[in-house]
């Protein structure tokens, strides 16, 4: 008899896709930064394959851009921006991640990864569009957080009486988020790169607060 039993649940495009950091900064005049890694978790009972496209494949060399990721687990995909010059400053480029079932050919869930090139580390990110990013940004992760109460929370209190996987680490990932220095600090041995801008900390701090509230109730 063939396996059926959870594909009610994988909508085609509808599974949400954790990726971190969700928007990348290359630096011209900072070598390290022009390698930047992406981290895709699979908080899910089943293995996901991945695909990495890109808006502009010329400018970047992705390492591994097909793959696997065992369920419950994690892979990092580097990035390296091979065509810095001044033409492309400010231009914002894209990465889609497209995941499926190992067994299946469509893409069950989507993400995307904005990837901006500035001329310094010092300059300041672009802030065009910052209230509609940290809008949509809020509501993506509301979303994965409803997905995941819905689809495992019976699952998660059957097997372990407390908080899911899936829970705990995005609470570990904002409070990483958290402790990360802000944008502008000076004196710091953290990677400028690593920097987060006041908003992305108040989004991190926003999803701690609904965590907080979801383990509470668990």
């Amino acid at each position: 008899m063939q396996q059926h039993s959870r594909q009610p649940d994988l909508v085609e495009g509808r599974l949400p896709v954790f990726v971190f950091p969700t928007e990348l900064f290359f630096y011209a005049d900072e070598q390290a930064s022009h390698k930047q890694v992406l981290t895709l978790y699979n908080p899910y009972e089943f293995a996901l394959k991945f695909k990495v496209l890109c808006t502009a494949p010329n400018k970047y060399a992705v390492v591994d851009a097909t793959g696997a990721v065992k369920p419950q687990c994690c892979v990092d995909i580097v990035i390296r921006h091979r065509d810095v010059r001044a033409c492309h400053y400010g231009v914002i480029d894209k990465f889609r991640l497209q995941v499926s079932e190992q067994s299946q050919k469509k893409a069950l869930g989507r993400k995307e990864v904005m990837a901006t090139l500035l001329p310094s580390a010092t300059q300041e990110q672009p802030q065009s569009r910052p209230q509609e990013d940290e809008r949509r940004m809020k509501e993506q992760l509301t979303d994965s957080l409803f997905f995941e109460q819905t689809a495992f929370q019976t699952e998660s209190r059957a097997a372990s009486g407390g908080p899911s996987v899936l829970t705990v680490l995005l609470g570990l990932v904002c409070m990483a988020a958290l402790m990360l220095p802000t944008l502008g600090e000076q004196e710091s041995t953290v990677p400028v790169y690593l920097h987060l801008s006041v908003n992305k900390k108040l989004v991190a701090a926003y999803v701690l607060g609904l965590l907080t509230m979801v383990i509470l109730r668990t």
